[in-house]
Parts: structure tokens; sequence; C-alpha cells
């Protein structure tokens, strides 16, 4: 989606929400004289608008963002921008990320604090069409198994997260209370817990929500 044959360097976006983070990752990676980062976003929903107005090469995603996920932020700029390198950012090591990273169309998956010079290697190997993932947290999804849930259980344990009664759930997800009941119960089931607040903790810990 950028004109980067010009030879102007790898136009990087970066979205993370804690500032000094990104402004210290924004200077390593400014320290590298083939990436420019021409756009710093601190909110999920903000990251597609400003791939569309700086015409990027590569978007580094952190997962955890107000507004809107990584991952999310990640299949929204997916679908608008094929063609577009995305590398999501994790500090936390949850074998379901990754697979919802990969679904999502990441092109990388890595540690936040992963060296800069090996945040850099990745930019470059995304745009020559390879796939970067951390070696640990590659061996975590394997061992973490697929997810089980479906869906619309995840969605029902996602809403039922801040304590929702089965009627305001109901409400929310335009179902009926006797099919919430059905998705709590069968999550709770493939989960192997006692309650839903069991069921959302184990999901979010495996990354699956």
């Amino acid at each position: 989606m950028s004109t980067n044959s010009a030879g102007t360097g790898v136009r990087v976006l970066l979205a993370e929400d804690q500032s000094m983070v990104r402004e210290a990752l924004a200077a390593l990676l400014g320290l590298e004289p083939d990436i420019e980062v021409v756009a710093q976003v601190a909110r999920g929903d903000e990251v597609l608008a400003a791939a569309r107005e700086h015409a990027v090469d590569v978007a580094l995603l952190d997962i955890e963002m107000p507004g809107r996920t990584g991952i999310e932020a990640a299949a929204e700029l997916h679908s608008a921008f094929p063609e577009l390198k995305i590398v999501v950012l994790t500090t936390f090591g949850r074998p379901g990320y990754l697979r919802s990273a990969m679904e999502a169309g990441a092109d990388a998956f890595l540690v936040k604090d992963a060296p800069a010079a090996q945040l850099a290697e990745a930019v470059r190997k995304v745009l020559a069409g390879e796939r970067v993932i951390d070696p640990t947290l590659a061996a975590a999804a394997l061992a973490g198994g697929a997810n089980p849930l479906t869906d619309r259980e995840r969605e029902v344990l996602r809403a039922a997260a801040d304590g929702a009664t089965n009627a305001e759930l109901a409400a929310a997800l335009h179902l009926s209370s006797g099919t919430v009941r059905n998705y709590l119960s069968t999550a709770i089931q493939k989960l192997a817990v006692r309650n839903r607040a069991e069921a959302v903790n184990v999901a979010r810990d495996k990354g699956w929500l």
C-alpha cells in the first residue's frame, strides 16, 4: 500500500498503549538505517485510520490495548490491506494468543521485550515474505493445544466476564436466557471448571478470549 520502492525505507506503524514503551521502541527502531516509524497510536481502534493515512508497510501491534485488541486490529488491517505486513507483540506468553494472531492475519508474533535488533530483523523478514514466530511462544502454543471453545461460547464468556446475569447477557447478545445458560454450561464442561468465573479465568489465561 506504500511506495517503498522509492528507497525511503520501511514505513512502520507502532501501536502500543504504554507511552514509555512505545517511545522506546520507536527510538530503537529509528536507529535502523532502513526503518522509519512514521506513525504511533495508543489505541487499537486508531490503527486502521493511521495505517491508511500514513501508507505504512508494516504494523507493529501490541495485544493489550484499549478500544480494540491488537488481534482485533490485525484482523481489521488484514481485511482492509492484505498486502500490509503485521507483527504482533505480546508481554504474555498465552498459547491461544499465537493461534488467534495467525488466524487474524499476523505475519510475526514476538515478545515485546525482545532485543531491538531482533524486532528490526523480524520487520525485514516479513517484508521478504517470511513468517517469524518466537520459538518459546510457539512451543507454549503447541503444548497448550487447540481452543476447544466455539466462537459463540467465547462471545458469551467474554460478555460474562463482568458478572452480568444470564438475563442481562441474553439481552446484550440477543439470545434467550436458556441459550446463554447452555453456552455457559458447555464452556464450563469443556474447560473442566466449576463455574463461569473459573471458565473466564482459564480461557483468559490461555489466550482464548
